[in-house]
């Protein structure tokens, strides 16, 4: 498996809550109008993902002040994506435990993309949907643009927070 991602944020503070490290993965079958980043759709865009990157980001998230990680794109919940993501947040987990938090933007809804069967759903995806504490879900939508939303970018995008394991809606 291999994927690329486009940059890296070592002191992200626009994409969930806290300062965070990011992780701009590439490839994105979305192609949300107007999207904010869409350089990310091609799957090669950018460099590509190693041990090394993993080894990076790791080190990015030792300050105290980093409160958790954040996935983002492009997709990340793209079938080639998720098993590299997998790894990466296992990883992160085994070195830090919960003491940092992982957020994930995606372009897919949750009931219908990630839980039911679709074509972003693969043998990585349950297993990814565990590690991950909050989920920003649900396709960028021009007519529902907001610059008052926090962490979303239109209205219908849903912050869902894990609690007791099932991701409910946050009031945000």
């Amino acid at each position: 498996m291999h994927m690329y991602y486009g940059a890296i944020k070592s002191c992200d503070i626009a994409n969930g809550e806290g300062v965070r490290v990011s992780l701009f993965v590439s490839g994105c079958r979305h192609a949300c109008k107007n999207c904010f980043n869409p350089e990310t759709w091609c799957f090669d865009y950018g460099t590509p993902y190693t041990e090394a990157t993993t080894e990076q980001l790791l080190r990015l998230l030792e300050p105290s002040y980093i409160r958790g990680l954040t996935l983002i794109g492009g997709e990340p919940m793209e079938p080639e994506n998720q098993p590299v993501l997998l790894e990466l947040v296992q990883a992160v987990r085994k070195a830090y435990g919960t003491e940092k938090d992982i957020w994930c933007y995606t372009g897919c809804v949750l009931e219908t993309d990630l839980l039911a069967d679709s074509p972003y759903r693969c043998d990585a995806t349950d297993a990814l949907l565990r590690e991950i504490d909050v989920l920003v879900d649900g396709p960028f939508v021009e007519g529902q643009k907001s610059l008052q939303l926090a962490f979303r970018g239109s209205a219908n995008q849903r912050i869902l927070r894990k609690k007791n394991g099932v991701f409910t809606e946050a009031n945000q």
